[in-house]
C-alpha cells in the first residue's frame, strides 16, 4: 500500500490510499473527523467517481456537523450510504444532519437494533443529556455476505461482536483498509461491560481480524490509525 497524502485540517485528517498504484487509477480518499466530547472518529470515504460513504457520524456540536457538510460540498461528493459500526450514541449523534442534507438513513447490524432505537435513552442514561432532535429511522440491516458498494469500490462487512452484539467492521480488500469501530484500537480493544458486550466474543472477533494481511491499515472509532501487523506485534489482545 502507498499512502499518498496526509494533512491536518482543523479537527480532521485526510488520507489517500491506492494499494495498486502501478496497475490502477482508482483511489480511496478518507477524511477523518474527530468529533464530540468522546473524540470519536467519523470518516467520509470517497473515490475518483465522487461517490461517498459516511461511517459513524458522531458529530455533536454544530461546527462539527457543518465541517462534514462543508467537506462534502467543497469536494462535490455524492453520499450513497450512512454506515454504523455499532449502535452507541457517540457514533450516531449526527445521523440527523446526514439525513437532513442527503436523505440517508443509517445502515447497521440487527444485533444493535435496540441501541439504535434507543439513542435518546442512551443520551440520558450514558451521557446525562437531553437530545432535542429526532434521529432518522434505520434504513437497512446488514445481511450475511453483504457488500457495500459505492463508486468503483466495495466494503465487505465483517461481524465483530463483543463491544456490542451487533458490532461490525468494514473492510476494503482492494485498498487494504479496514474500519473497526470500537472493536480494535491502536494498542487496545473496546470495552465489553456495556449491555450486549462479551469479552469472549470480542476475542473471537479479534482472532478473525488477525487473519487479514499484516499491511491492512486499521482505522478505529477512536484514536490513531494502526495496522494488523503492528497490533499483532504489540497488542496483547491480538494473536493468530
Amino acid at each position: 500500500m502507498r499512502r499518498t497524502g496526509s494533512k491536518r485540517i482543523k479537527n480532521s485528517f485526510t488520507f489517500q490510499f491506492n494499494a495498486n498504484s502501478k496497475t490502477s487509477n482508482t483511489m480511496l480518499n478518507i477524511q477523518k473527523f474527530e468529533v464530540n466530547p468522546i473524540r470519536e472518529n467519523c470518516y467520509v470515504v470517497s473515490d475518483e467517481t465522487k461517490e461517498a460513504v459516511i461511517i459513524d457520524c458522531g458529530a455533536y456540536y454544530e461546527e462539527e456537523r457543518q465541517a462534514i457538510v462543508d467537506y462534502i460540498t467543497e469536494n462535490d461528493l455524492k453520499p450513497k450510504h450512512l454506515l454504523a459500526t455499532h449502535g452507541h450514541l457517540d457514533h450516531n449523534f449526527g445521523n440527523n444532519t446526514i439525513f437532513d442534507n442527503y436523505g440517508l438513513k443509517p445502515e447497521v447490524s440487527d444485533g444493535d437494533e435496540e441501541y439504535m432505537l434507543g439513542l435518546k435513552q442512551q443520551a440520558s442514561d450514558m451521557f446525562g443529556m437531553d437530545i432535542d432532535y429526532d434521529f432518522p429511522a434505520i434504513d437497512h440491516y446488514f445481511e450475511d455476505g453483504e457488500t457495500i458498494k459505492f463508486g468503483s469500490h466495495e466494503f465487505s462487512i465483517i461481524k465483530t461482536p463483543g463491544h456490542t452484539n451487533g458490532s461490525v467492521a468494514f473492510y476494503c480488500k482492494e485498498e487494504k483498509v479496514m474500519f473497526t469501530g470500537d472493536t480494535l484500537f491502536k494498542g487496545s480493544i473496546g470495552r465489553t461491560d456495556f449491555k450486549g458486550g462479551s469479552s469472549f466474543m470480542i476475542m473471537l472477533s479479534l482472532r478473525e481480524l488477525a487473519q487479514l494481511p499484516d499491511d491492512t491499515i486499521v482505522l478505529p472509532g477512536h484514536g490513531e490509525q494502526t495496522s494488523i501487523g503492528y497490533e499483532l506485534a504489540s497488542n496483547p489482545y491480538m494473536d493468530r
